[in-house]
Parts: structure tokens; sequence; C-alpha cells
């Protein structure tokens, strides 16, 4: 961005409903564990020594400009660069205390309790039960004649079951954009994770669908430790309890959303909240 643009005010926080806060419910025990960690593709260093701590049933966002890391640290949390060759890895991950890259970690049981919402929605090419049953089926988390029931809770969960009860037979490839992505949050919550990562889950939508996606997040971290990752700072501002800001693979700032956002600790972080980053 143009260090010559005006600065964008301050963004402000939308009423959500109501939830514990931070500060109401006293510190909250971790989630995720950062210890160090560090991440290349090949000699290309893009995480550097990350450090930082992500509470429980909370909603943390990571902002930070194009580039910079975050999209791969969220992959990094459920092991889904290991899909690319030459990678290297520092330090450690540890999801509710368990280490994500340790030698004998079992992915498939990291991935079933770290579930992963991408910027673009990517319903399978099946029908709408067949979607979020899937999982479940394939790692026996219920019984067939459970299933109904689970697919029914997931949806409620997701805020889709309204729209698509009648239709579960229906494939998931017609419904509309907004609708997909919620059918996305539904199908990973069937395979019952304990943390939800969202990689800019809103980007590909319109307003009003942002709007429902934003609300379901607010309602979800009461259930679920979320991180999003998102370029929007009023979306940021809006859903999360906790904000990490990153810059050229380092942490440069974490803490309270309504602190970082409203009396930052670094001239960087303030900088890129209010547009004069460059």
């Amino acid at each position: 961005m143009s260090a010559t643009l005006m600065p964008n005010p301050l963004p402000t926080r939308r009423p959500a409903p109501p939830s514990p806060s931070p500060a109401a419910d006293g510190p909250r025990r971790p989630a995720i564990e950062v210890r160090d960690f560090g991440f290349a593709y090949g000699d290309r260093a893009v995480l550097h020594d990350l450090r930082f701590t992500i509470p429980q049933r909370a909603v943390t966002a990571i902002i930070g400009p194009s580039g910079c890391g975050k999209s791969t640290f969220l992959r990094s949390v459920n092991r889904l660069n290991d899909l690319i060759p030459g990678i290297r890895q520092s330090g450690d991950i540890l999801v509710e205390g368990t280490s994500v890259i340790a030698p004998g970690t079992d992915v498939v049981a990291l991935r079933q309790r770290v579930g992963m919402v991408f910027q673009r929605p990517n319903p399978f090419p099946r029908s709408i039960f067949e979607n979020v049953a899937y999982g479940p089926r394939l790692n026996g988390l219920v019984q067939r004649r459970d299933m109904p029931d689970l697919v029914e809770r997931c949806l409620r969960r997701a805020a889709l079951w309204d729209e698509v009860k009648d239709r579960l037979s229906g494939m998931a490839t017609g419904l509309s954009g907004g609708q997909q992505q919620r059918l996305c949050i539904a199908r990973a919550l069937g395979n019952q994770p304990e943390v939800l990562l969202m990689d800019e889950p809103c980007s590909a939508l319109d307003p009003l669908a942002t709007a429902r996606i934003e609300e379901l997040i607010v309602e979800l971290k009461r259930e679920y430790t979320i991180v999003i990752v998102t370029h929007n700072m009023q979306q940021a501002a809006r859903v999360s309890d906790y904000t990490g800001f990153f810059d050229a693979g380092e942490l440069v700032e974490f803490g309270e959303t309504e602190r970082l956002f409203t009396a930052p600790s670094h001239a960087r972080t303030e900088a890129y909240i209010t547009g004069r980053f460059g």
C-alpha cells in the first residue's frame, strides 16, 4: 500500500451476541502454543521465530500485508504445507498440548482435530448431506443410524439447516456462494474439531453473505477455538477477541483486539491498521 494514501479511520466493532469477553472470564487456557516456529520453502524463509499463544474458545485474527506469512502459518497448524516439497520447519506448534510437527504425529488425527475453511468455498461434488457426512463416516465418528442427527446438528450450527433441510439430496454445488461457505463450515464441524482455521473465508462473498459468516463466527466461538486470517481490518475488529499482526514473516504484535486497534504498542502496527503502511 502506498505511503501517500490518506489514513483510514480506525475500525469500529459491531455489537455481537452476548458472550464472555476476555477480561470478563479471566485468562483463557491456551489452545495453540507457538514456540519459536520458523518455516521456509527450500532456501526462502517465510516465518521467523514466531512465539505466541492462542487462547481457547475465542476468535483470534491474523492480519498483515500480502506475502507476510499469514496463510503459511495457518496451514502449518494442521500440516497442510506437508503437501509442498522441500519445506523446512523449526521450533514447534502445540495444539491442546500436543506437538504438531513432532516425529510420529498422526496427521490424519490432527486434521480431524483442526478443521480448515478456505478462501473460496470448495464443496465436494456430492449432495449437501454427503458433504457433511463424508468426514464423520470416513473417521468412524458416529454410527450409521446417528448420521442424520449429526448432519442436522452441523447444518444448524452453521446456520444453514432452515435453508437446505428440504433438499439435502441436492448437489452442494447448486448452493449460492455464501451457502457453500457455510456448508464448508458445517463439513468441518462434522469431524468434531477442537480448532477451526479460516483463511480469508469471506473474501469471495458479497456483503450480505459476509455478514452471515461473521455472525456465525461469533456464535461458534462458544464451542470452538477459531483462528481467522483476514485482510479486512473492519472484519478483524468486529469478530475477533485477539489479533496478531504479521509483517515480513515476523509477529510484530499480539494482544486483545480492542487494545491493539485503539492503542497499538508498535508504530508498524499503527501504520498498518490506519492505512499508512508502506
